[in-house]
């Protein structure tokens, strides 16, 4: 039996955190390790677009993303790597599924109701997000897309759109399924709220010893507490609760050599990455040629479903 197909996408919006890495990026790994999936990883920098808009910046950022999946394990002899604008069926199929949606259908978004509710002016692009969203997973006849409970509704949509489609043209898409990713770790950031780029309260995934030590010393801590609770569930990523357990009950209190051995064990963690990272960015011929095989075969896929939509639609 042919396996199921697994896709999944990050925006090169930044440097990844080790927030990314436990909620999302090592299971991506696992997955892809399991044998049981046909995997698809993508750079979404068409959806990047919508927060960045410097030619320079897009480019580097795309490049450091697609070296951070290589870094992290994801090996393009077992998965399609590829950059979303290589990929143009996308684009075209997300034009076909904008004449099956309405404007109402679309504000239920939650990017667009939380970027509304600030007071912000959406561009098209945000308030389209999702139906870029969809011709990304239905291109693909993805099964699958692993994502978190408060990513469920992307997947939703997918499958509404998919759904309306066949509907309207007969049976073309395949509804995928969200797989939630259970018993991910929900990290803390170093001021206690969801790690995040946006809180500027990271730590990042390939950091430098000195940008570990200096993020942790920065965590918030509660003085009326013998337990550094922030402190103490960072840590708990790196080392179980029965290390953690004799470990916090021996330096009760002592905030600052509880700080210094969590430093220590996240170096110890990010030390090889950050190495591994290193020798694979120095091949730069290296990356664009994973990029360029992925995008090879990622076309290959999509444009035979868009060729198959476009004739269901009577434009072929």
């Amino acid at each position: 039996m042919s396996k199921k197909i697994l896709l999944s996408g990050v925006k090169p919006t930044g440097r990844p955190h080790i927030g990314n890495y436990f909620g999302a990026m090592r299971q991506f790994v696992e997955l892809l390790n399991s044998g049981a999936y046909e995997c698809y990883f993508f750079l979404a920098d068409y959806h990047a677009l919508n927060l960045i808009q410097n030619a320079a910046l897009m480019r580097q950022n795309s490049l450091d993303l697609a070296v951070d999946y290589l870094a992290i394990g994801l090996d393009p002899s077992k998965a399609v790597i590829y950059k979303q604008s290589d990929v143009s069926a996308n684009t075209e199929a997300a034009w076909i599924f904008d004449t099956l949606v309405t404007v109402p259908y679309l504000e239920r978004a939650h990017a667009f109701k939380d970027a509304e509710s600030k007071g912000r002016e959406v561009n098209v692009g945000t308030f389209n997000y999702p139906v870029l969203m969809a011709a990304d997973i239905l291109l693909y006849d993805a099964d699958v897309v692993p994502v978190g409970q408060d990513q469920k509704q992307h997947i939703e949509y997918a499958r509404d759109i998919a759904q309306k489609f066949n509907n309207a043209f007969g049976r073309t898409f395949k509804l995928p399924d969200a797989l939630i990713l259970e018993n991910v770790a929900v990290v803390p950031g170093i001021d206690g709220q969801k790690m995040s780029k946006s809180y500027n309260n990271t730590i990042p995934l390939f950091a430098t010893k000195a940008e570990i030590e200096k993020a942790v010393m920065s965590i918030v801590t509660d003085s009326s507490s013998d337990l550094p609770v922030n402190v103490y569930n960072i840590h708990k990523l790196f080392k179980s609760q029965v290390e953690l357990e004799p470990i916090y009950e021996t330096h009760k209190g002592k905030y600052k050599i509880l700080k210094e051995m969590l430093i220590a064990d996240i170096e110890s963690f990010i030390a090889p990455l950050r190495e591994r990272r290193e020798k694979i960015a120095a091949d730069v011929k290296n990356i664009h040629t994973v990029l360029a095989e992925g995008a090879e075969r990622a076309r290959a896929k999509a444009d035979l479903k868009l060729a198959e939509a476009k004739r269901a639609i009577g434009v072929s």
